[in-house]
């Protein structure tokens, strides 16, 4: 009696063939990934969260317990803005997780806020003044430049608020505002024989990001708001080079 030689296998017509391994080749296989559980959890014994994406709710949540951990003086205004850009950018959980697995949970004990900065005016009459604010900012903050100049750096200071307000003025001077990567600036007010400029890296549409309001007055003079990009970009991609330069050195 003859034996009939196997059927190839055929795929099923009521489970269609997931597309998603299409658009991420060197990705995991994703048709088992989930099972019928309520929210989309993995099912036990399923992928890590790394083979999980993200859904937005569970962005914000990440973008909101950054904002805590800012008002708790855990992240300065450039970490906020990167962390938060980069939570928006992430599409699994487990990109999601390391984006805040050196924080502790909310509302732990410990937090110090940095100190209050407590100079608000910085000005440059015929001279300059140069500054890097590492302070808690709660507060507007004023910069004026009569023929002279005035730079601040924002970076490196602690915003609870996620906002910074800032009055600038420049009499036959420049003001020079840098703020970090990904921020939405917000410019208002008028030059006179002078020039206001923006020169940021706009932030995703819709994200929720921290805002830097300047309202510019020029006369005769220049105010500029950078970020760190824009700031040094010959200093940034000479240490973006040599970052990925030890990436790729094979280790000893």
């Amino acid at each position: 009696m003859s034996q009939s030689s196997p059927q190839p296998e055929r795929p099923s017509p009521c489970r269609p063939r997931d597309r998603r391994q299409d658009l991420y080749p060197d990705r995991p296989g994703t048709d088992d990934s989930l099972d019928a559980v309520p929210g989309g959890a993995p099912s036990p014994g399923g992928p890590g969260a790394d083979a999980v994406r993200a859904s937005d709710a569970e962005r914000e949540a990440v973008v909101e317990r950054l904002r805590i951990a800012s008002v708790e003086g855990r992240l300065t205004f450039e970490e906020l803005t990167e962390r938060s850009e980069a939570a928006y950018a992430a599409v699994t959980r487990g990109e999601l997780d390391r984006i805040t697995d050196d924080l502790p949970g909310m509302g732990a004990p410990g937090a110090n806020p940095a100190p209050r900065q407590v100079q608000r005016k910085f000005s440059a009459v015929m001279g300059d003044c140069k500054e890097r604010i590492v302070g808690r900012i709660d507060g507007p903050l004023e910069a004026l430049a009569v023929m002279g100049d005035v730079e601040l750096d924002l970076r490196g200071a602690q915003v609870p608020t996620g906002e910074i307000s800032i009055s600038a003025t420049a009499v036959m001077g420049d003001v020079k505002i840098i703020v970090p990567d990904g921020v939405s600036v917000v410019l208002s007010g008028h030059a006179f024989l002078g020039d206001r400029k923006v020169n940021v890296r706009e932030p995703q549409r819709g994200a929720r990001v921290p805002v830097v309001k300047v309202t510019a007055h020029a006369v005769m003079g220049d105010i500029k708001i950078v970020d760190d990009e824009h700031h040094a970009p010959f200093r940034r991609a000479l240490t973006d080079w040599w970052r990925d330069r030890d990436d790729r050195r094979p280790p000893r």
